[in-house]
């Protein structure tokens, strides 16, 4: 049976509040309760912290350490239980890192552990700031009766302008120093690489820029990769897929992906989850909810209205890139740029900016886009048919994706977020806006942290579906 690990995540906003508060400069404990959902991939649960209900006058006792009244609680299981969320009880500690857990604190949330699971069918999620600012997270599972069995959390994620990610050092341990880290550590230094090395990365698409993505974070020594793609590797792919020979035609591409990302990897060991399907079903939506953080390096529509639902309402950071290769009437080439991002809390989403419509994601789910009559009857320069790509192109956008994700992750060099970068090859600059923000009406803001509560985009995907049905007609031919 797979085992779920657990973790937590918060916007970076909830975070500042929730510090200030806590945190508090005569030294003294405090605490509060917040609502959660829930955000359940493959192989972890993920609390998503949206809500906070800080204790108004009267509602608890601050005397060196902190306790609440029975009335604060009750009013928030009523909020809980109107709002169909779970329950989060938060509060400080006077110490720096991952702290524990003293008597009294596994008393007070032991105690309300059952309410809490009975009124909303969720584990109460307890949370620990140390005085540095560093979470610590459990969740109190129901094992039989009236007993309840405290489990940590792996991590607790701050998503917004950066990621901050808190690591337990039990269940994550720090990787353990190779020669072969000896320059990326003294680049970025011993502690963002430790950070860097534990976090869950998914790549989504493992074509041209998603290989050369997942060559880059092998060899900087990152340790948990998801690859997530459908597609098989036709002659087409082989000028510019990196990794890939004839040897391999009509392989899945996430095959060859895994196979070289483990030849080249640095770390000692390398926790590697391959999903053959689309991000739009089950199987592979589950996965991406496993990670961290992931790479979009997809030429669909639908895949990046569903990335962009998950860097806002599940907190997941993504790392976005596309190609568009321009061509004149008689078929000449004129120019090329790309553009990326990283789309999370406080920054603009996929949608406003422009990299996709909703016109395109409903065309994709109702098949039209791999249907050859569909695209046969389009203009030869409508953007559906314009793919073409080269490797030199793909490198560099790989590298200026991968450099976006070590600005969001560590701060080095004190930047971290480098805004929406263009390269446009002619005249030869890269052009950055800083000021970009969301239009007006835009919801992704309120929607930070719900999760799947309001709506999933989990359904059918009719390419991933032929593309396996073609790919099962060639096994019977062999």
């Amino acid at each position: 049976m797979l085992k779920i690990s657990l973790s937590v995540a918060m916007p970076e906003r909830l975070n500042t509040s929730l510090s200030n508060f806590l945190i508090r400069k005569d030294r003294q404990e405090d605490l509060t309760f917040a609502l959660w959902t829930p955000s359940q991939g493959n192989s972890r649960l993920t609390a998503l912290i949206h809500t906070i209900i800080f204790p108004e006058a009267g509602d608890r006792q601050v005397h060196g350490n902190a306790s609440f009244n029975p009335d604060y609680f009750e009013k928030v299981c009523a909020i809980a239980l109107r709002e169909g969320c779970g329950i989060a009880f938060l509060h400080s500690h006077p110490g720096a890192g991952w702290q524990g857990m003293s008597e009294d604190d596994i008393l007070a949330e032991r105690k309300i552990a059952g309410a809490v699971a009975a009124l909303t069918d969720l584990p109460l999620v307890g949370m620990t700031i140390g005085s540095d600012g560093t979470w610590s997270a459990r969740m109190w599972q129901h094992v039989g009766g009236r007993e309840y069995r405290r489990e940590w959390c792996q991590s607790v994620r701050i998503v917004g302008i950066g990621l901050k990610a808190d690591f337990n050092d039990d269940l994550m341990p720090k990787p353990v120093y190779r020669e072969q880290f000896k320059r990326s550590i003294t680049v970025w230094g011993k502690d963002n690489h430790q950070n860097l090395a534990r976090l869950k990365i998914g790549i989504i698409g493992l074509g041209s820029v998603g290989s050369i993505v997942a060559e880059t974070l092998a060899r900087m020594g990152m340790q948990f990769i998801s690859l997530i793609d459908y597609d098989e590797i036709q002659p087409h792919n082989l000028d510019r897929l990196l990794g890939a020979t004839e040897a391999d035609l009509g392989k899945l591409k996430i095959e060859v992906a895994k196979r070289q990302f483990e030849h080249s990897a640095t770390a000692e060991r390398t926790d590697i989850a391959s999903t053959p399907h689309s991000l739009a079903e089950e199987e592979g939506y589950r996965a991406a909810l496993d990670c961290d953080v992931i790479f979009s390096c997809v030429d669909r529509p639908r895949a990046r209205h569903i990335l962009n639902h998950f860097a806002y309402s599940h907190l997941i950071p993504v790392v976005d890139g596309g190609i568009e290769v321009r061509f004149d009437k008689n078929k000449r080439f004129t120019g090329v740029d790309w553009q990326l991002q990283t789309v999370a809390p406080g920054r603009p989403c996929l949608a406003c900016l422009g990299t996709y419509n909703l016109t395109d994601v409903n065309l994709e789910e109702s098949g039209k886009l791999d249907d050859p009559s569909y695209m046969k009857g389009l203009p030869p320069d409508h953007r559906h048919k314009n793919n073409e790509n080269v490797f030199p192109f793909s490198t560099n956008l790989a590298s200026l994706e991968v450099l976006q994700l070590i600005a969001l992750a560590t701060g080095v060099g004190g930047i971290s977020d480098f805004g929406i970068q263009r390269y446009r090859y002619i005249p030869g600059n890269i052009e950055v806006d800083v000021e970009r923000k969301c239009k007006d009406g835009c919801d992704c803001q309120e929607l930070e942290g719900h999760g799947d509560r309001n709506f999933s985009l989990c359904g059918r995907d009719i390419g991933a579906e032929k593309a396996r049905e073609r790919q099962r007609q060639r096994e019977k031919i062999l």
